[in-house]
């Protein structure tokens, strides 16, 4: 039996040992134009295969690609699009920036952040007065729901006014208690409905 330790490596394994074979054939023929169209073939070949690639953009030019690296990009074929060589391949990608965003206050949220931004850009008037208000209401119901016991305002208004680099304040607000907006629970049961009716047997001689 043979097994697959003792075959080859597959370039590309997503594309299976049959499709290398193909490729590996492409490579004894020796007329080009029939060379050609057995590229051609494997192209259509690893389309079929893999339909949802066809969902990415220039989903072509990339099967191409793959078809040179499978190759070891030895094939000499005709291509639609410029062939590449493995110098183009060398090499790691581009390093993605990564979003440096504070950890500090992070507890607030994004959304609240965003908010405090657009008010920055507002002219000082009574409706920038009223979303910096509902700036500071939105954060003490998410410091909330991260510490479940109270909060003082004038910690939330010392975080808004860190936030906003002093920019924006308030002055002789006082904001909601969490039992306003149900962020904890104070309702409590009537009494008198939870009490049970007793019931007297009677003895039966």
């Amino acid at each position: 039996m043979e097994y697959n330790t003792d075959r080859t490596a597959l370039i590309i394994p997503e594309y299976g040992r049959n499709v290398q074979r193909m490729v590996d054939y492409c490579l004894t023929i020796e007329d080009q134009e029939h060379r050609s169209k057995v590229a051609q073939s494997i192209i259509d070949v690893i389309g079929n295969l893999n339909p949802a690639i066809r969902d990415a953009p220039d989903y072509a030019h990339k099967l191409w690609d793959h078809l040179f690296i499978m190759s070891q990009f030895k094939l000499e074929v005709e291509s639609p699009y410029p062939i590449p060589t493995a110098e183009s391949f060398v090499g790691l990608p581009d390093e993605v920036a990564y979003p440096k965003k504070s950890r500090r206050f992070r507890h607030y949220g994004s959304i609240v952040k965003t908010m405090i931004a657009h008010a920055l850009t507002q002219e000082v008037s009574e409706e920038r007065d009223a979303l910096v208000f509902g700036i500071a209401y939105a954060m003490k119901r998410n410091y909330l729901k991260y510490n479940k016991d109270t909060v003082a305002d004038e910690t939330i208004l010392k975080d808004l006014n860190e936030m906003s680099e002093g920019q924006l304040t308030l002055n002789d607000f006082e904001l909601p208690h969490s039992k306003t907006f149900g962020i904890v629970s104070t309702t409590k049961s009537n009494p008198s409905q939870n009490k049970k009716k007793k019931t007297t047997k009677k003895r039966r001689y």
